[in-house]
């Protein structure tokens, strides 16, 4: 049975989340971050030089880094469901916003992150470099939620599932307002109602309440 390295509070969560969209088996290991450092624990490190999650076991392969895990996941369990193939007139939009958000979302999240936690004046030029990138990011989401209800267009993909974890979770470690951005916030809600994603949550992080809103 395939089986689920997870952290918590981590982007490991989309792999419980892809998992639950397929309703295929799985076994869930839960970790805890360090409470001061909040860093991985010990175990997870012991399985894997980096010690990051998520982390799959599968058939005696261990496989790390979460778009690699979501695409082995759907090649081997997907049956063609939340991914478009190349005869799909959205082919080319799911592969765009797959790999848009560990390309750019999620690392502009983390360098805006990392330079706001410097402690430097709003006007300084690398804290305003950083602001204006996450506000182009963040405006290219609005923009494309203001025209389809999911990232590659109609239907609900794995785009969607790798993007989510950026625009609620990781706030809890970067606040970011999404005010501004009723496209994305509308788009959360229809997350949010997805009995997948509640599961999901309810599973991985039973203590968190999802930043939808």
């Amino acid at each position: 049975m395939l089986k689920i390295h997870h952290l918590g509070h981590s982007q490991s969560e989309r792999i419980v989340w892809l998992c639950e969209e397929l309703e295929i088996p799985y076994e869930l290991e839960k970790y805890t971050r360090d409470p001061v450092t909040q860093l991985s624990p010990p175990e997870l490190k012991a399985l894997h030089p980096l010690g990051a999650a998520p982390l799959i076991e599968d058939d005696g392969i261990l496989l790390a880094e979460s778009a690699a895990i979501v695409e082995f996941i759907l090649a081997r369990y997907g049956r063609g469901h939340l991914q478009h193939g190349p005869d799909h007139p959205d082919f080319a939009d799911y592969l765009y916003w797959f790999h848009f958000a560990n390309g750019n979302l999620q690392p502009v999240m983390g360098r805006s992150m990392f330079i706001g936690r410097c402690g430097l004046p709003p006007d300084h030029p690398i804290q305003k470099a950083a602001q204006s990138r996450l506000d182009k990011v963040l405006a290219l989401i609005e923009e494309r939620l203001g025209e389809n209800d999911y990232l590659a267009g109609s239907a609900f993909t794995a785009a969607d599932i790798m993007s989510v974890f950026s625009l609620t979770t990781m706030r809890q470690f970067h606040p970011v307002d999404l005010k501004p951005y009723p496209n994305i916030l509308a788009y959360l809600h229809r997350i949010g109602e997805r009995a997948a994603y509640q599961r999901a949550m309810a599973k991985g992080d039973p203590e968190m309440t999802p930043m939808l809103t």
